[in-house]
């Protein structure tokens, strides 16, 4: 990336914020977005997850 695209990059998000309501900004803010791990990791963690939950309860089963 040159210094042109970034410059190019930071005036469009500027003129951006100065454009948008503060209320939109906010909703934009708080959209929810997803977890680092799975964005990362892609399923991975996910299917570790998955794997534990089962085990945990095949253990508890057994007791």
């Amino acid at each position: 990336m040159s210094f042109k695209d970034w410059i190019t990059y930071l005036l469009e998000r500027l003129v951006w914020f100065m454009e948008t309501p503060r209320e939109e900004r906010k909703k934009e803010r708080n959209v929810r977005k997803e977890p680092w791990a799975t964005r990362w990791f892609g399923l991975i963690p996910l299917s570790m997850k998955m794997a534990v939950d089962k085990q945990k309860s095949r253990l508890r089963s057994r007791s």
